[in-house]
């Protein structure tokens, strides 16, 4: 088979897996307290579940990128959002709105814009120690800043959980480079080790991150993570790693309209988000006391006039 083929089939099914972790995830978090830990959440079933999709998406993506490139692997990746969205109303046991179908699509294409400007050379450069040190405190300092109590929390904690991932895999590209790469530096190492703790608190903060952020809903939260993911990453390679945009000039505004279009997606999926929820209006609720129309009357009392007594004295009245 086609290295390509196997390259997309790949980037498919880890799609797939990435989004029924984030029904599975947004379900869970629809059962669960706000005030529910971290322990809690390690003893069920169901978060277990989505680590595992997780984590199989993951290797699947890696798997991907060795048949075939960054530029062809990452945008298909976006393909999480257009599954987990109908998954979601699936799962909700509704139909997916106009709206929400048009924020995917605008974010999806905003999303793949800013994608087609970044390099797609075999990356060769890696993160220093002290610069790996200094990602991971400006990391921590903006994850603490976007997880204060404010409006919109969701919102905000699925831009820390995209952020938290997207600086995880590029520690993982620099970790990754090292290791195969004995011309960056030993394989075994002081910078290796801390890349690799780094890597993996990272991970765990985005899922746990994305797991309070599908509290209020899923497609504006995924739809957040889906974008904040490689703009992050991007930033780090354009800062630190040497990676260039693709076309100059003409790539700047590609990715300023990318933006703004992945933004307006974002914003449509909100507003259907915080939508009012559709309520069988023939069903009254459970606690409010409705009126009945029949009206069960209690058998009146017999009189005495309306006894034996009472009928003989009308035919009497009547002779009379």
């Amino acid at each position: 088979m086609n290295a390509t083929l196997i390259a997309v089939a790949l980037s498919l099914v880890s799609a797939a897996a990435y989004a029924s972790a984030a029904v599975a995830q947004a379900r869970l978090a629809g059962r669960t307290a706000a005030g529910t830990g971290t322990l809690r959440l390690l003893g069920r079933g169901a978060w277990w579940s989505a680590v595992g999709l997780n984590a199989g998406g993951a290797l699947l993506h890696v798997a991907a990128l060795k048949y075939g490139p960054l530029t062809l692997v990452q945008p298909l990746g976006a393909l999480t959002l257009v599954a987990a969205v109908p998954l979601g109303a699936r799962a909700a046991g509704r139909r997916v709105s106009t709206t929400e179908w048009r924020g995917t699509l605008l974010t999806l294409l905003g999303l793949g814009a800013l994608l087609t400007t970044a390099g797609g050379s075999a990356p060769h450069q890696t993160l220093s120690l002290v610069e790996a040190l200094a990602v991971g405190a400006a990391t921590m300092a903006v994850v603490a800043g976007l997880s204060r109590p404010g409006t919109r929390p969701g919102l905000r904690h699925a831009a820390a959980s995209g952020i938290t991932s997207g600086v995880a895999s590029a520690l993982t590209q620099t970790l990754t480079v090292a290791v195969t790469d004995h011309t960056t530096g030993p394989l075994f190492s002081w910078r290796l080790v801390v890349v690799a703790l780094l890597v993996s608190a990272f991970a765990m903060g985005g899922l746990l991150l994305s797991q309070t952020a599908y509290r209020g809903g899923l497609g504006a939260p995924l739809a957040v993570v889906t974008l904040a993911n490689p703009v992050a990453a991007a930033a780090i390679g354009l800062a630190l790693l040497g990676e260039r945009l693709q076309g100059g000039t003409i790539s700047l505004i590609a990715a300023l309209l990318g933006s703004a279009a992945a933004a307006r997606g974002v914003f449509l999926l909100s507003r259907a988000q915080a939508g009012p929820a559709p309520v069988a209006a023939a069903v009254p609720a459970p606690d409010v006391p409705v009126p009945s129309r029949v009206v069960i009357r209690s058998p009146r009392t017999l009189r005495p006039e309306h006894g034996q007594h009472g009928h003989l004295r009308r035919i009497r009245a009547g002779r009379s």
